[in-house]
């Protein structure tokens, strides 16, 4: 790992705290802006939460696990980080571009890395519809929400919403419809990852909707245009051993 300078970046957490303690103790590190490589110390969110703080740096991204599931994190052990780091493997993920539009008309625009998601913001339930590369595939849903992930996406809420698990590497994006109502059967959809999905709120004003990329959110939209970004490419770094597109394998066969 010569000449590679470290960052650490820690979650608010206990856990999460002590470890940052021990591993700056024990290594040589730098601010994260001025570092090669960052070690996240926390859970999945917290990874999110990094590769969005530095998305722009296009910095690679070392999780370990303080938090809890930890689907994107490493295991941690304060050993041989050095090492560990040298040995790791990158994998790049191109998150999803939101451009939403609200009911006073504000345009707002945000990047997600695991998916978008549009929410009921009141007891009644939404009605959106589709579009698909400017075909309309449903012209109504009558639903909670909707939801178009990534694949590194499609094991976290998509899962949740009983949406597909796909590859890490797949050329797809996967929309899934949240507690829908009508039309009752449809489960969701896998779409070429080229593709552009229209969401427009109908009767916005008495049903409104709000949308959220990973954990920015837009209140009150009447539009959301989303796409993977063709310009952006995030790489996070993994062990060996983890080897991520086994982990997300056998989530599709997990009890």
């Amino acid at each position: 790992m010569i000449n590679k300078k470290i960052a650490f970046a820690a979650s608010d957490s206990s856990d999460a705290q002590e470890a940052f303690s021990d591993l700056s103790t024990r290594y040589p590190h730098v601010p994260p802006e001025d570092a090669d490589i960052i070690v996240a110390l926390g859970g999945d969110g917290f990874m999110l939460r990094i590769l969005h703080d530095y998305k722009e740096q296009l910095k690679p991204i070392y999780g370990m696990n303080r938090g809890s599931i930890g689907f994107l994190m490493n295991e941690y052990t304060p050993d041989d980080l050095p090492d560990r780091l040298n040995r790791a493997e990158p994998v790049s993920i191109r998150p999803l571009q939101m451009q939403a539009t609200t009911i006073s008309g504000e345009v707002l625009d945000a990047i997600a890395i695991n998916d978008i998601s549009l929410f009921r913001e009141t007891q009644q339930t939404a009605k959106i519809k589709i579009t698909v590369d400017e075909i309309v595939r449903l012209q109504e849903l009558i639903c909670d929400g909707v939801l178009l992930c990534t694949p590194a996406g499609s094991t976290a809420y998509n899962l949740s919403a009983y949406g597909p698990i796909v590859p890490i590497g797949s050329d797809v994006l996967c929309l899934t419809p949240i507690s829908a109502f009508r039309p009752r059967r449809w489960r969701g959809a896998i779409l070429p990852n080229s593709a552009t999905v229209k969401f427009e709120v109908l009767e916005s004003e008495k049903r409104p909707v709000s949308a959220c990329a990973d954990a920015f959110e837009v209140r009150d939209v009447v539009s959301v245009e989303v796409s993977l970004s063709d310009t952006l490419s995030l790489t996070m770094l993994f062990d060996p051993e983890h080897d991520l597109e086994e982990r997300i394998l056998s989530e599709q066969f997990a009890p």
